[in-house]
């Protein structure tokens, strides 16, 4: 799941502390001539290709919806409806974030049914080897192909520093599985201050080895990162996401595609909007990095989470990036 409340205590206790991000710090770690060359083709308003190629929307198969979002109505005995109603939407994928009660097994017989497969799901790093061994068998029983980390915080750089060595030894298990290991961000990621003087951000793109940790950009997160620190405007928020996209050097797998409103507060707890209709410059983003699988969320659904839904799988399927 995305943890949408948790994400804005870190943010806050930054601004207090007058802490504001070094923009270079989250561009270390690629050379000058990369770096150099993302400029330039920001700076000619050009991209390098559209999510499904160049002038083409997003395919229905790269569209996946986080079953966060609709956890207001999905339980162990409404998830078979859910799904049918997702699957009459149009998806054919879903971001799993738990099991409601169900076995691996047992969840993806109701997935099959209704024509939908998990190709993504959340979870945290393992307590025990036995549990990562678990946790990896229920993911090649459910068909993914992706498994990720979903949140970490805290204020000791050290401790990033282990859980990103954990997050490798358990990646090299993953791979072993055939499925792909990510990190998925907040935005605490970005603004926290650490007791070094450093970010989380740094440290992870430091440690993370790109041959076996991918990342789970979500947008949302890392414009309300920029926002927040001071980095950036509404109007910048977006080139500042794709910024730090292209400067890691592990690569983007996935983006959680969800929207934030114009005006609000960088701190408001409910700044969260349907796709499309908040100010982040999708197009933008998708032309600046191609992706493998784009995943709808709204951690707080404006109107409910099935207009949510259908809203988000729209808007994926019209959306051309800026050429």
């Amino acid at each position: 799941m995305c943890f949408g409340f948790d994400g804005f205590a870190p943010l806050r206790e930054a601004a207090e502390r007058g802490t504001g991000p070094d923009r270079r710090s989250l561009l270390r770690g690629v050379g000058a001539s990369f770096v150099g060359g993302a400029a330039a083709l920001a700076g000619a308003g050009t991209a390098s290709a559209a999510p499904g190629g160049k002038g083409r929307p997003v395919p229905p198969g790269q569209i996946s919806i986080q079953m966060y979002t609709l956890r207001s109505i999905t339980n162990g005995q409404t998830v078979d409806s859910v799904l049918g109603t997702l699957s009459d939407i149009g998806y054919r994928k879903v971001e799993l974030a738990g099991y409601y009660g169900y076995t691996a097994q047992q969840l993806g017989a109701l997935l099959a049914a209704n024509n939908i497969s998990a190709s993504s799901s959340h979870d945290g790093l393992s307590g025990s080897e036995a549990a990562m061994h678990a946790k990896f068998e229920n993911a090649v029983t459910l068909g993914q192909r992706f498994i990720n980390v979903p949140y970490l915080r805290s204020d000791s750089a050290d401790q990033w520093r282990a859980w990103a060595e954990a997050m490798n030894a358990e990646a090299a298990v993953a791979k072993t599985y055939g499925l792909a290991y990510g990190y998925h961000n907040h935005a605490h990621e970005f603004s926290l201050e650490l007791d070094d003087g450093s970010r989380g951000w740094d440290i992870l793109t430091s440690t993370l080895d790109p041959a076996l940790v991918h990342l789970e950009v979500d947008l949302f997160w890392a414009v309300t990162g920029g926002l927040q620190t001071g980095e950036a405007t509404e109007a910048t928020a977006s080139r500042f996401a794709a910024d730090v996209i292209a400067a890691a050097p592990q690569q983007t797998l996935q983006y959680h595609v969800k929207d934030r409103d114009a005006g609000a507060d960088p701190f408001a707890g409910n700044a969260f909007a349907d796709v499309g209709t908040g100010f982040v410059d999708f197009p933008l983003i998708f032309g600046s990095h191609m992706t493998k699988e784009f995943i709808v969320e709204n951690d707080r659904p404006d109107i409910d989470p099935i207009t949510t839904a259908r809203v988000g799988y729209d808007y994926l399927r019209a959306v051309r990036s800026q050429v």
